[in-house]
């Protein structure tokens, strides 16, 4: 499952539920608040080998039918009742091996029906009934827009009928639909389709086989009135595969680069990993309404319309990059996460981080590798850094979880794939690749854990990965220190490492950690070969002989490790690696170290009400240099002329003082947009558009560069900005260019920001995923009236709080895009996020949990903001909240 960034509504009353009567009550909130704890996995007490699901569709509800063939566990230890996990549905009969069962011979609760004393062997028959019309959690069967679709991971199948929802329990699927012809002539899912006929009376049905076992969060069911494009693909042994995307009518032509995509997907995970597609078909769904970015259910994926719509009008060359990438990652989960899946949710990072990092080497081979990677590096340490340094941080592997939607973090995905990489790294490629393969081989069909991976890891490719296992257990950012003596053509290297203490983990193990590093003299020539420093004691020591003069380190390139390294360097030394380093992230990461450097000074001075410290024209020099000599990548150049983000500069301090560092990244912006007015101009000019919109690494990278150029001429509303930036915003072809003309306009007043504002909201009125876009422009605009604004804007037609892409645009577009309003003196921005959480955990738990998650780290900021923060946070936890939410905010305030 790709989580889209950063996974809305309450279900129906389940006041229909028949309970036996002697059942002991368990409220909402006992049940779903009951911490589990990894250690207490015990294997399950019945297996079910096959299941047939009948599915009834009509207006009044859907009826659910399931017979399953449950056996006892060999595995499992002593006799067990069966207990079916299930909610927000009316039960209507229970049968064993046909007879149906007397409410004295099970029990029915909140959340289960339990069996107490069943067959070793026998066949279970299950009748039920849902309302998918107000299943408005997204989680299920529900409704997005005429579509009825699924979505069951983690633990959404339990929304649909009672069964084990646990992904250790792998069945064979048959599943039969049944519902109106006009209304929903289309009915998939998983597997084959196997048989579809005329049911009568304007109806008609399908059966579906999925020939492979697979785990209930696996189910997928689709039913509506879709468009389709359709295509093949022949596999490496010659089968053609039927493709299939479906989405509502006239939105057809938005889905071609998500086709695209796929064939590309396929091809390389065949030429990469050896790995062919096994079904007959390959068929995608996309919805309107979706928590998360898509889901990888067997055969039938289905997606938010954001990760598959793209075309050049409508979408951004990041749009088309998410699109490419999510589509490829979805379809990589069908072996690393449906073949091998986890044993328990505890396991997620097995195949989310396995994923997650063939999705990135997928990506890199797509693009330009170097800016692809910088992008990678960033998401770590924006994101995935302040999580490790906050309240909720937790190992990939966490040992303990209340509400699993709020474990698809960052760190179980980012920081799971960057520990794949290591291990990649040490392995070697082919090692690698045979490794991966070799864990395939061994647990195919199986639901395993990490540790199964590590093994085969071991057994493939002879490495020894026993102490590198604590990057699964530990949780925090591994805190690197490099220091250097040079003494008569000898160089002495020391690395030491530590770990700050994490909730839960008050005392931290050494890492095993590669550290990669290379060497450059005066010239910027490379002296010696790279190497990769393997760092698994608390401090170690390396001697290199042979120099004519100390040379100047590059260190941690291309960031082999997830880790913080602290190596101060000259501004010299720095606009030599930005110069002259060989590898693209080290160039980068010199470039921001320089901007670091003077960033954090003048914030400081900043907060202690000094005057702004003054940038040093080394700086200043460094940057004359690159616009003078820019790399051949012109996405590179774009990445190394932007500053680093507001989060970035936080983190290099215990408290974050949020308008010191805010007042210190403007004026360093509009300082080098000044003194380099004049090239800025010229790079807008020659980067400008000359040719119809393409989207490949050559053209991204000049629009890159053009965006770039017009940020910050309009930094300090440069002469002619606001004409050239309006006359852009109408002439472009695409809505790459558009987004960079509006983005320069979107701090500035004047007739024309409002002119291009209305123009584009009156244009793209009937385009939801654009509306989304036109939402986070309004929501991080810089200005006075910011929260007003989005207030009002909560309650505008165009605003659907039902729909996650519109709350994540505006919400999450004002608390992580706008800091100077968010962070506001008077603590209106907290409130006004609280307020919303507290109306959408009614609605969408999940949503609302990810949100409240913007509040919880308030220890990171210094006062007022913290203090507010913490009080909003207060707020929350009077209030009578969902698990999912409860969770976070508890978490924030121990």
């Amino acid at each position: 499952m790709a989580a889209s960034g950063d996974r809305l509504a309450a279900m129906a009353d389940a006041s229909g539920h028949r309970r036996h009567p002697t059942i002991q009550e368990q409220d909402d909130m006992t049940a779903n608040t009951q911490r589990k704890y990894r250690a207490d996995y015990q294997p399950p007490a019945y297996l079910i080998d096959d299941v047939a699901l009948d599915f009834d569709i009509r207006d009044t509800g859907t009826r659910v039918r399931g017979q399953y063939q449950v056996r006892r566990n060999p595995d499992a230890a002593g006799a067990a009742a069966l207990q079916l996990d299930g909610r927000d549905m009316q039960l209507h009969s229970v049968a064993i091996d046909g007879r149906a069962l007397g409410a004295d011979e099970y029990e029915l609760g909140e959340h289960a029906l339990v069996i107490a004393a069943p067959p070793s062997q026998f066949s279970l028959t299950i009748e039920n009934e849902i309302d998918p019309e107000h299943n408005l959690a997204l989680e299920g069967l529900y409704r997005s827009g005429d579509i009825l679709c699924t979505q069951c991971e983690a633990t959404g199948f339990s929304r649909i009928t009672y069964f084990p929802d646990r992904p250790d329990v792998m069945s064979r699927y048959t599943t039969r639909i049944e519902a109106d012809a006009d209304q929903y002539p289309v009915l998939l899912a998983n597997g084959n389709c196997v048989e579809s006929g005329d049911a009568g009376a304007g109806r008609h049905y399908a059966v579906f086989e999925d020939p492979f076992a697979k785990p209930c969060y696996l189910f997928a069911l689709v039913a509506g009135d879709l468009g389709m494009i359709r295509d093949s693909y022949t596999t490496a042994s010659g089968r053609e595969v039927d493709l299939r995307l479906y989405t509502e009518h006239g939105n057809e032509d938005q889905c071609d680069h998500a086709m695209a995509s796929l064939k590309q997907a396929m091809a390389w995970d065949e030429d990469t990993y050896g790995l062919e597609y096994d079904l007959d078909s390959y068929v995608t769904v996309a919805v309107g309404s979706f928590n998360m970015g898509a889901m990888e259910n067997k055969g039938l994926n289905v997606f938010n319309t954001a990760c598959i719509f793209a075309r050049a009008d409508t979408a951004t060359d990041g749009d088309f990059a998410l699109v490419r990438d999510v589509v490829a990652h979805e379809y990589f989960h069908n072996y690393t996460g449906n073949r091998v899946t986890c044993r328990d949710w505890f396991q997620l990072s097995l195949k989310e981080g396995l994923t997650v990092y063939r999705e990135h080497q997928f990506a890199i081979d797509q693009g330009s590798p170097g800016v692809t990677r910088i992008g990678q590096v960033r998401t770590i340490r924006e994101v995935q850094f302040p999580e490790d340094g906050g309240p909720r941080a937790h190992p990939v592997r966490p040992e303990s979880y209340v509400e699993m939607n709020n474990f698809y973090t960052i760190t179980v995905y980012e920081k799971g794939a960057e520990v794949i990489r290591m291990i990649a790294q040490m392995a070697g490629r082919d090692a690698f690749l045979r490794a991966v393969r070799h864990y395939l081989d061994k647990h195919d069909g199986q639901a395993v854990t990490i540790e199964d991976f590590v093994v085969a890891m071991e057994e493939s490719t002879g490495l020894d990965l026993d102490q590198f296992r604590r990057w699964y257990a530990q949780a925090g950012t591994p805190r690197l220190t490099l220091t250097t003596e040079f003494d008569q053509n000898q160089l002495r290297v020391r690395l030491t490492q530590s770990t700050p203490a994490t909730p839960d983990q008050s005392e931290k193990q050494p890492f095993d950690i590669p550290v990669a590093l290379a060497m450059f003299d005066a010239q910027g020539l490379p002296v010696g070969e790279p190497q990769v420093l393997r760092l698994n004691q608390a401090e170690q020591q390396w001697q290199f002989d042979g120099f004519d003069a100390q040379p100047t380190i590059s260190a941690l390139r291309g960031f082999t490790a997830p880790v913080k390294l602290d190596y101060p360097q000259s501004d010299a030394e720095l606009a030599r690696l930005m110069a002259f380093d060989s590898d693209p992230v080290s160039r980068w990461d010199a470039a921001q170290a320089l901007y670091l450097n003077t960033l954090v000074a003048d914030a400081r001075a900043r907060g202690a009400d000094q005057p702004p410290a003054a940038a040093p024209q080394a700086l200043f020099d460094a940057i004359e240099s690159l616009l003078a000599t820019p790399p051949d990548d012109r996405a590179l150049l774009a990445e190394m002329l932007t500053l680093p983000s507001e989060t970035r500069i936080g983190e290099q301090f215990d408290a974050t003082d949020v308008f010191a560092v805010n007042g210190a990244r403007r004026a360093l912006k509009q300082e080098i947009a000044r003194r380099f007015t004049g090239l800025f101009e010229t790079l807008r000019d020659a980067h400008a558009a000359s040719g119809p919109y393409v989207f490949d690494v050559a053209e991204s990278g000049r629009r890159r560069v053009f965006a770039l150029a017009l940020d910050y001429l309009a930094a300090i509303d440069a002469p002619g900005i606001r004409d050239h930036a309006l006359a852009v915003y109408n002439d472009a072809d695409n809505m790459t260019d558009r987004m960079a003309a509006l983005g320069a306009l979107r701090d500035l007043t004047g007739d024309a920001r409002t002119r291009a504002m209305t123009d584009f909201a009156e244009r793209w009125a009937d385009y939801p995923l654009v509306m989304d876009k036109w939402l986070r422009l309004q929501a991080s605009t810089r200005r006075d009236d910011a929260i007003a604004q989005v207030r009002a804007l909560l309650e505008d037609a165009r605003f659907d709080f039902t729909n996650p892409n519109r709350v994540r645009a505006l919400l999450g577009g004002f608390a992580r895009g706008n800091g100077e309003a968010f962070h506001h003196a008077d603590g209106q921005g907290y409130q006004l996020l609280a307020d919303e959480i507290l109306r959408l955990d009614r609605l969408n738990p999940q949503l609302a949990a990810a949100l409240a998650g913007l509040l919880a780290p308030w220890r990171r900021y210094a006062s007022p903001q913290g203090t507010a923060m913490r009080e909003q946070l207060t707020r929350l936890a009077a209030s009578d909240l969902s698990a999912n939410t409860g969770e976070i905010v508890a978490a924030g305030l121990a």
